[in-house]
């Protein structure tokens, strides 16, 4: 509402209340205000008058107190109009503040809760309130939309364990296995595979256990334990370790390693890169054909190659073989693979050491690379 108008309807009740007020004085309580006016500011005396032949009484106004009335009123209308127009400007302001309110909070749940733009919603009088409306729409959602993600990152890594659980399972039961179809086997060589299964038995309740931890524990905030790592031992480790998988096929590794060569990381996490795809490639090599893992060094970084002979992987699938749950092949069995998380999970934990992950397929070669900075 304009200011003129609230002054106006100021002017208006004040005139108002008077009238009311002199109605009230002169009527109702029978002429109290005419008394008082003539009392204090009408003056009678005796004057001669012609027509009675001698003095009769006369009331005139008294001008000097009528003057002085006069200015009281002007003081007080000075004074008290500005109080009126404030309180009755302040009495809107508390009507209007509570309607703009409410019309605020509708239009808030209207705009929030529904499709509209914010121009839709808001007239031109709430600019500044649409658009801070607007950034707080876009901050809930990217709000609402990092929550999703971690839940999302939280499910994906349940799903990730309960893949690598698989790994130290089928290394254990291969070796007890070949202990139990073998027991004349050599005492020395018995030994070495009761050893590795029971170090993939440990690695297994390891993997357990992350479940207990699995609410602290995110692929944005997994923590490295770095330390000097001898690529040419682990490598060679994992080979022999792969030996019960690779026997059935006639399958076998073929190392072409520096014995000297030393990278810098998590070696518990980056075994389980190695792992995933040498598993990989197991289960999609030809029979009886090498599995061949190389490495190069360069300026600051080195890389490792592990290549394969078996079905070309389509340029297609090729491009989408890293993402979570991918699987090259839909109706394949289970001994070639599980959800498709296990090269997801190695891209994941490359980056995470500041290297990069890559793979090419061509003529019935399929190679990987993984590159990290030494």
């Amino acid at each position: 509402m304009p200011k003129a108008k609230v002054v106006a309807e100021a002017v208006f009740v004040s005139v108002v209340f008077g009238l009311a007020l002199f109605y009230l004085m002169d009527t109702l309580w029978n002429g109290v205000f005419v008394d008082w006016f003539t009392r204090n500011y009408m003056v009678t005396y005796m004057e001669y008058s012609e027509e009675f032949g001698g003095e009769v009484p006369v009331t005139k106004p008294d001008w000097g107190s009528i003057k002085v009335l006069i200015l009281r009123l002007i003081l007080m209308a000075a004074v008290g109009f500005p109080v009126i127009v404030a309180a009755a400007a302040g009495i809107y302001a508390k009507i209007r503040e509570k309607e703009t309110i409410k019309d605020a909070g509708r239009m808030f749940q209207e705009y929030m809760n529904g499709d509209k733009e914010a121009s839709e919603v808001f007239p031109e009088g709430y600019a500044e309130a649409a658009a801070q409306m607007t950034e707080m729409k876009a901050a809930m959602k990217r709000h609402e939309q990092i929550i999703r993600d971690e839940a999302a990152r939280k499910n994906d890594l349940i799903a990730y364990l309960a893949h690598d659980l698989k790994t130290p399972l089928t290394s254990v039961i291969g070796y007890l296995s070949l202990l139990d179809e073998a027991p004349d086997m050599p005492e020395k060589q018995k030994e070495k595979y009761v050893g590795i299964a029971l170090d993939k038995a440990v690695r297994l309740e390891k993997l357990i256990n992350e479940f207990f931890e699995i609410t602290r524990y995110n692929l944005q905030q997994m923590e490295l334990e770095e330390e000097c790592i001898d690529l040419y031992y682990m490598l060679l480790q994992m080979a022999d370790e792969f030996y019960p998988l690779l026997k059935p096929h006639g399958n076998r590794i073929s190392l072409c390693v520096d014995e000297d060569l030393t990278i810098y990381g998590d070696s518990e996490k980056l075994a389980r890169v190695f792992n995933n795809i040498l598993k990989n490639a197991i289960a999609y090599s030809y029979p009886d054909t090498a599995i061949e893992i190389w490495t190069k060094k360069a300026a600051g970084e080195v890389q490792i190659y592990f290549r394969n002979k078996g079905r070309t992987i389509p340029a297609q699938k090729l491009e989408t073989i890293f993402e979570k749950f991918f699987r090259l092949d839909e109706s394949r069995g289970t001994h070639t693979g599980g959800a498709g998380l296990g090269l997801a999970i190695a891209k994941e934990i490359v980056h995470l050491h500041g290297g990069k992950i890559r793979a090419a397929s061509e003529k019935e070669l399929t190679t990987f690379c993984v590159t990290l900075p030494v």
